[in-house]
């Protein structure tokens, strides 16, 4: 059974900056980032479970070719997937954590 997927406003937010930076350096640069973005989300739904805890039962998966993290969790109650964040990779993970406050 596939799992239903949210994206948090900030993680939607997340992913228009990246477009955005990626789009000024390379024209189209950006699209193949939103589309890679997208691409990883939705496999997600088939078996998230497959990467292991990073921290507060967040996972995190690597959007293909491009150095940002997508941070997840599960809900198994309801059978969600919850995007809290897409960070590059270099970036401290706490971030999301202060926007929740």
């Amino acid at each position: 059974m596939d799992f239903k997927i949210l994206i948090s406003k900030d993680a939607l937010s997340d992913i228009q900056s990246a477009k955005k930076w990626y789009e000024s350096k390379s024209i189209g640069l950006g699209k193949r980032f939103e589309k890679q973005t997208a691409t990883q989300i939705d496999n997600l739904k088939n078996n998230p479970y497959i990467l292991e805890i990073r921290y507060n039962n967040v996972r995190c998966v690597q959007v293909k070719k491009f150095p940002f993290l997508i941070h997840y969790f599960i809900d198994e109650n309801i059978h969600t997937i919850n995007i809290m964040a897409i960070f590059h990779a270099s970036r401290n993970p706490k971030i999301w954590k202060e926007r929740r406050k």
